[in-house]
C-alpha cells in the first residue's frame, strides 16, 4: 500500500518517460489519474461540452501512449506537453464539427470601455471608401466630398464651384454610379481573394 502512495506522487515527468521506455500501463494509469480530470476541465474551457471533453481526453492519452517517446522534459513540463494535445485535439474536433471555439476575444481582450470590433469596422470601412473614391475622377470626387463628408447640399456646392446646379448633379450621379461599379469590382476581388485563400 506504501509503495502504491509512493507510486501516486510521482512526477508526470516520470510517468510519461516510463510509458515511453518501457510501455508501462501502471505508470498509464497513475497518470491517468492523477491529471485526466485536469485534462477535462481545461478541454471543457477551450469550450468542449463535458462528452466531448472526456472523447478529448481519451485522445490525448491515446496520445501519450502512442507518443509519449516525443515528450522531452529538458523544451516542456509533462502538464504543458499534455495541456497542449488536449487543445490540439479541442481545434479538430472544432474543425470537423465546423464551428468556432477560439474567439478573438479570447486572443484579443477587448479594453474596458472601447468597443474594438466597432472601431474596425470602421477602420476598414473608411479604408474601403477611400479606396473607392480614389477611383473616381477628381472632378466627381470633389463633390461627392462635399456632400458626403462636409454635408453640403447641391445648391452650396454649385455656389461654392460656381458650377450649374444640373452639373453638379449630373456629377454626382455619375460618381455614384461609378462607385457602384468600383465596389463590385472590390467585391469580386475579395471573394477570389477569400475563395484561394480558403
Amino acid at each position: 500500500m506504501s509503495s502504491q502512495n509512493s507510486n501516486t506522487l510521482r512526477p508526470l515527468d516520470d510517468l510519461i518517460i516510463r510509458i515511453a521506455n518501457n510501455q508501462d500501463q501502471q505508470a498509464f494509469i497513475e497518470l491517468f489519474e492523477q491529471i485526466g480530470a485536469k485534462l477535462k476541465a481545461y478541454a471543457i474551457r477551450c469550450g468542449a461540452l463535458d462528452g466531448e471533453a472526456e472523447d478529448i481526453v481519451q485522445e490525448c492519452m491515446l496520445t501519450v501512449w502512442r507518443k509519449a517517446h516525443q515528450f522531452n522534459p529538458k523544451t516542456a513540463s509533462a502538464t504543458t506537453w499534455l495541456y497542449t494535445i488536449v487543445r490540439n485535439k479541442r481545434i479538430d474536433m472544432a474543425r470537423k464539427t465546423k464551428y468556432d471555439v477560439v474567439l478573438s476575444d479570447d486572443l484579443w481582450p477587448e479594453p474596458e470601455g472601447e468597443d474594438l470590433e466597432t472601431d474596425v469596422a470602421r477602420d476598414l470601412e473608411g479604408k474601403i471608401a477611400r479606396t473607392l473614391l480614389h477611383g473616381l475622377p477628381e472632378e466627381q470626387r470633389q463633390i461627392v466630398y462635399k456632400v458626403y463628408f462636409e454635408g453640403k447640399s447641391h445648391s452650396e456646392i454649385a455656389n461654392e464651384l460656381d458650377l450649374p446646379l444640373g452639373t453638379i448633379k449630373s456629377r454626382l450621379r455619375l460618381a455614384m454610379k461609378k462607385l457602384d461599379t468600383l465596389a463590385q469590382e472590390q467585391m469580386t476581388w475579395l471573394i477570389i481573394i477569400l475563395l484561394t485563400n480558403f
